[in-house]
């Protein structure tokens, strides 16, 4: 018999995503509009907000946020093996860490594949002060050498519609793995969008 534990695990993504999203760049348009950020390609669309989150001490770019439909999506690109999937392995330490925050966490089967619903306590001192509990959704698909998680919050988050822009807000990315090797759950680089005209 062998060990299930040394088993690679497999790739969690929905079964059309290769036609759906999100997208391997291979599988796109190039000549489409994109708005180029490294890692990760967006169509620009009507009443989308693009922010980049960046570390304080590096100044490296760690994610790319999007305010869409009353919610918001974060998102970070990283990089996979070509046979086995991270999403597995990243629900585990998500469920832990929301756990450690002292909240809650459901795992259910999204239109993405498996994903948390997580409930987290938000510290008071914030916006209306009161201490409060925060929604958000954690969902992951495996590509071809990349993995892309993201964060829902707002809307999305209970509404349907709402939920449903968002889903295909996060389908409609393009994932730029590069050809450059790197560790598994490094994130893929991002970078600032060149402005329009200097490109």
């Amino acid at each position: 018999m062998t060990d299930a534990s040394m088993e690679p695990l497999a790739k969690s993504a929905p079964a059309d995503r290769a036609e759906a999203g999100p997208f391997d760049e291979s599988e796109v348009n190039p000549v489409r509009p994109y708005i180029d950020l490294g890692a990760i390609k967006v169509l620009p669309r009507e009443g989308l907000n693009l922010r980049l989150e960046v570390e304080e001490q590096t100044k490296r770019i760690v994610a790319v946020g999007l305010d869409y439909a009353d919610s918001t999506l974060q998102v970070q690109p990283f990089a996979a093996p070509r046979s086995s999937g991270l999403w597995e392995e990243t629900r585990e330490q998500i469920r832990q860490q929301v756990k450690h925050q002292g909240g809650r966490v459901e795992e259910r089967e999204g239109p993405l594949g498996p994903e948390l619903l997580a409930e987290v306590p938000v510290a008071a001192g914030g916006e209306g002060g009161s201490a409060g509990k925060r929604l958000a959704r954690f969902v992951g698909v495996d590509g071809p050498r990349w993995f892309l998680r993201g964060v829902i919050g707002g809307a999305a988050t209970g509404d349907v519609e709402a939920a449903a822009q968002v889903e295909d807000l996060f389908r409609s990315l393009v994932v730029v793995r590069g050809s450059s090797p790197m560790p598994p759950r490094d994130l893929i680089p991002l970078k600032m969008p060149a402005t329009p005209g200097s490109a």
